[in-house]
């Protein structure tokens, strides 16, 4: 009997999945972002669609905290410091402060318009003042959105480091409410724990994690992803058991191992990007599974005056005060605020209050996710008009696939790069040979008008050939002189 269950499992875990894919495909050709399907199939699923019974909200948490995590440390992983240091303050203000302010306006909101208590209020305000790590990376990167100045990059390190601001808020007030004796000085000392033990564990895990990849010698490639899926556990797990943010030690120490070179690298990032996109689909599924419908029409009228004034009043309000001192045009900063989308995150951090026994808490929990349900609609199948209508968008030409992988043994210091041909740089028009290129400096590849040319000396380059080039940054910098004009 328990092998017929396992397998009726897996079958329909399958199922679902597979649906998922397929709705996805048809929904990006609609311009409706793929978490918004992957929540749609898993209530078309649920007790009100198919029949499936779930309503284990502890096993829920479990699984949103687990997939968070390896979201997180995936995004730590795409995070280009380079591009990423000029806003670190401006998207740490909107990670701290931004996330105050947010959870502050919706308290207002909540306790003046709709009667709830102070506490009440400010707990519905903490659960959905963070924007949503895997909702924003999967948007930005299903849209291919080409955003203007330092936009993307914002957005991105805001999401990954507001999670910790927004658990420790929610947790915070669900103490209060359930020891009334309590004070907001009493958890003040929690919150600077979490955030400092969680950044310098971070640091000093994330460290020690390239140094493991590096000198650790396995057998066979794929226990590489073995060990860097054990790392991501560890750093998680092992800052939160002391008292720290796991979610914010993950992501930093993801940050750490992408912006450094260790063995396997190109194919462990491709390992965690798969299974980051596990990781969110099972969540969203699982999370639209635990959801009945009909339960959610007795709060629809308040729910959607909550979602409508934290897209349209608190989101813009706490963007605009967070970056007040910060030298961004005004409408990059409204881009800013519109990309304020929630996603698992309010979620997951709903079914806390529920676990706490809480009052009222499965109103709120459907609150918070009629909530999600109108950001992702609204905010995620509108970024690209908006963006065209704040003039933020550019347009950037598509990253040709190379039939080619490069991995750095982590041990050298070259880098496997696209340099673009400028018009009117002296590669334009120049054979190869006569550019008189770094010795150290190899041309691999050239990608033009969409085919693939075996680089010769004699070959004549033009503007707008990307070139494939193998060397190190200092060679770099002269090919990218020479190919593109640049300093």
């Amino acid at each position: 009997m328990g092998e017929v269950r396992v397998e009726v499992f897996l079958l329909v875990a399958g199922v679902l999945l597979l649906a998922s894919l397929v709705v996805s495909r048809l929904g990006g050709r609609l311009g409706v972002p793929g978490l918004l399907l992957f929540l749609g199939v898993g209530m078309f699923a649920g007790s009100d669609g198919l029949g499936i019974q779930f309503s284990d909200f502890r096993l829920a948490q479990a699984l949103g905290t687990v997939a968070l995590c390896f979201i997180l440390f995936q995004g730590g992983l795409d995070t280009n410091w380079r591009l990423v240091r000029p806003v670190v303050r401006r998207g740490l203000s909107l990670a701290t402060l931004g996330v105050l302010l947010t959870a502050g306006v919706m308290a207002v909101f909540a306790h003046f318009a709709l009667g709830f208590s102070w506490l009440g209020a400010w707990l519905l305000g903490a659960i959905v003042s963070s924007t949503d790590a895997s909702a924003v990376f999967s948007v930005l990167k299903e849209r291919n959105l080409g955003l203007k100045g330092d936009i993307d990059p914002l957005l991105e390190f805001e999401s990954g480091v507001n999670d910790p601001m927004a658990v420790f808020l929610t947790v915070g007030i669900i103490e209060l409410i359930s020891h009334p004796g309590s004070g907001i000085l009493d958890i003040v000392p929690l919150f600077l724990r979490q955030m400092v033990l969680g950044a310098v564990l971070g640091v000093v895990l994330g460290r020690a994690a390239l140094w493991v990849l590096n000198r650790v010698q396995l057998q066979f490639e794929g226990l590489y992803s073995v060990l860097s899926l054990a790392l991501a556990l560890t750093i998680f797990s092992g800052a939160a058991v002391v008292g720290g943010s796991g979610f914010l030690a993950v992501y930093i120490a993801g940050a750490i191992l992408g912006n450094a070179d260790f063995l396997h690298k190109r194919s462990l990032i491709s390992f965690h990007d798969g299974l980051a996109w596990l990781m969110q689909v099972g969540m969203f599924l699982t999370l639209g599974l635990l959801v009945n419908p009909r339960e959610l029409l007795p709060t629809a009228g308040l729910a959607l005056a909550c979602a409508l004034v934290l897209v349209f009043v608190a989101r813009p309000v706490s963007v605009y005060l967070s970056l007040a001192r910060a030298r961004m045009p005004l409408n990059e900063k409204t881009m800013v605020a519109w990309v304020g989308l929630r996603g698992a995150v309010p979620i997951v951090l709903a079914t806390f209050p529920l676990l706490a026994g809480v009052p009222q808490a499965q109103t709120l929990f459907n609150i918070v996710f009629f909530i999600v349900l109108t950001s992702v609609l609204l905010q995620g199948t509108t970024l690209t008009l908006v963006a065209r209508w704040l003039g933020v968008r550019e347009t950037r030409p598509p990253q040709a696939a190379y039939p080619i992988t490069y991995t750095p043994t982590g041990q050298g210091k070259n880098e496997m790069v696209e340099v673009e041909v400028g018009a009117g740089s002296d590669a334009d028009g120049a054979r190869i040979v006569d550019l008189h290129l770094p010795p150290e400096a190899l041309v691999i590849l050239i990608h033009r008008a969409g085919e693939f040319l075996i680089p010769k000396g004699a070959t004549e380059l033009a503007a707008g050939d990307s070139v494939l080039v193998l060397a190190g940054e200092a060679e770099l910098r002269e090919v990218r002189g020479r190919l593109g004009g640049e300093a």
